[in-house]
């Protein structure tokens, strides 16, 4: 319990002590669309194993929006 008129202090919400910065996709849209890019590779290949014909289409879909995205956002960058 805490005393009247003070607060207490908020735990760590994060369990292996990282800051919030430090989580996948935070540096911005072209760090996350990368990130979602090599997931969806890493889970369009467990799908084809399974022979999960859906996710495995789907999958790559999402896979190639992200880098579609960051292919996109490079040439913009260049200009």
């Amino acid at each position: 319990m805490t005393t009247p008129g003070r607060k207490r202090k908020r735990a760590a919400s994060s369990g292996q002590g990282r800051s919030r910065g430090d989580e996948p996709g935070e540096g911005g849209a072209d760090e996350a669309a990368l990130f979602i890019a090599e997931q969806a590779k890493n889970l369009r290949a467990l799908a084809g194993r399974h022979k999960l014909t859906v996710l495995h289409y789907l999958l790559g879909m999402t896979q190639l929006e992200a880098e579609e995205h960051v292919r996109l956002r490079s040439k913009r960058k260049l200009s």
